[in-house]
């Protein structure tokens, strides 16, 4: 299944998600979590919640464990606030399509010459 509805039911778990990690959950290590995206399968049985944080390294595998810690507390409340005939298995992913873009953005910068520097003068040039 593909269309309105499978992009419906991921933007719903999708927020759903976020509210609870913001209220519902008290575990300091899923403080600085955002939900970025949800995926799902087209017969809407397993959804995949992309998540990024502000943690490196030590921290972000920390969060990653509390995130899978309360998988089920989380997949419970997504069945009693989704009204889905089955709930959804949820897994988490870490989402580094964040540090994908800073990468690309700091390589551009090398590359591309600084906009208060002469357009007619090549980089080459010296």
């Amino acid at each position: 299944m593909t269309g309105p509805r499978k992009e419906r039911v991921s933007d719903l778990i999708q927020e759903e998600v976020a509210r609870l990690l913001q209220t519902s959950m008290h575990d300091a290590r899923l403080k600085f979590v955002t939900v970025t995206a949800v995926s799902m399968t087209s017969d809407l049985r397993h959804a995949c919640i992309h998540v990024s944080t502000l943690a490196e390294g030590e921290a972000r595998q920390e969060t990653m464990r509390a995130l899978e810690s309360a998988r089920g507390f989380i997949r419970k409340r997504l069945a009693s606030s989704l009204r889905l005939r089955f709930t959804p298995d949820i897994a988490f992913e870490f989402d580094t399509s964040i540090e994908r873009g800073a990468r690309i953005e700091q390589l551009l910068e090398e590359i591309l010459p600084p906009e208060n520097a002469d357009p007619g003068r090549r980089p080459d040039e010296e």
